[in-house]
């Protein structure tokens, strides 16, 4: 089970495939296990990175504040150990933001953009609020501290992921230069369907597919999201693109 040292922590991560590097980033208290299914199918034809955000899995779990630039700043590390240089980056929920951020922070290291469930922002009070606390404590209880995943997650850790989403990036989606897709589910209660319409009218040349579902549609849907991927990623140009 492959773990290295990035920035203060040691990250758990798994590479599949063959071909062009493809980053996948996933949610708030979610482990890597359920995206295998989509991880498989696009590592038929792409290398695909998959890891262990802080706080949660098998990667060191900090009780220290968390921040979204924090975490884009661990995959840039990851990148970086791991050499490689440039990559197609996937982020679902939470793990949309930190691909937005480090778009932003690190350009240079991004091929393209795949943003899933996820906003530039979130709307002011959703993950403050008493009862959104309880509701994911609920969740978080009835798991047994497995939010998604086989993986077991300290509650502190995932209240400190879950603090991490004060980042708003809405007012510097116009720097965010390369090709971007939005895949979103228009029943999506946690990222309204808004919100992925903000980021496709801010981010210049973006396209947007639209799918059934709410916030978890892409792993009811993993066929046709994977597949969704291959067709924009097939469709880059190498020569402005590598």
């Amino acid at each position: 089970m492959p773990t290295v040292k990035v920035n203060d922590i040691s990250v758990y991560y798994e590479l599949h495939g063959d071909g062009d590097p493809v980053v996948l980033i996933a949610g708030l208290g979610t482990s890597i296990s359920p995206y295998m299914r989509i991880v498989r199918r696009l590592a038929q034809e792409y290398r695909v990175l998959a890891f262990h955000n802080r706080g949660v899995g098998r990667t060191d779990k900090p009780d220290i504040p968390y921040a979204i630039e924090m975490m884009a700043d661990d995959t840039a590390g990851l990148l970086g150990v791991l050499g490689i240089a440039r990559a197609d980056v996937i982020g679902a929920s939470m793990g949309g933001r930190i691909a937005m951020a480090l778009a932003l922070q690190h350009p240079e290291l991004v091929r393209s953009l795949v943003l899933a469930s996820t906003s530039a922002r979130v709307p002011r009070g959703t993950r403050t609020s008493p009862r959104f606390r309880l509701f994911k404590f609920v969740k978080w209880l009835r798991s047994g501290g497995r939010f998604l995943g086989r993986d077991r997650q300290p509650y502190y850790a995932f209240i400190r992921q879950l603090e991490s989403g004060s980042y708003d990036c809405s007012g510097r989606l116009g720097e965010i230069r390369v090709p971007t897709l939005i895949l979103h589910g228009e029943q999506d209660r946690l990222a309204p369907y808004g919100l992925a319409e903000e980021m496709h009218a801010g981010i210049r040349g973006s396209k947007m597919v639209s799918f059934e579902g709410g916030h978890l549609f892409l792993f009811w849907e993993s066929d046709r999201f994977a597949d969704s991927v291959k067709e924009f990623l097939g469709g880059l140009d190498p020569a402005t693109t590598r």
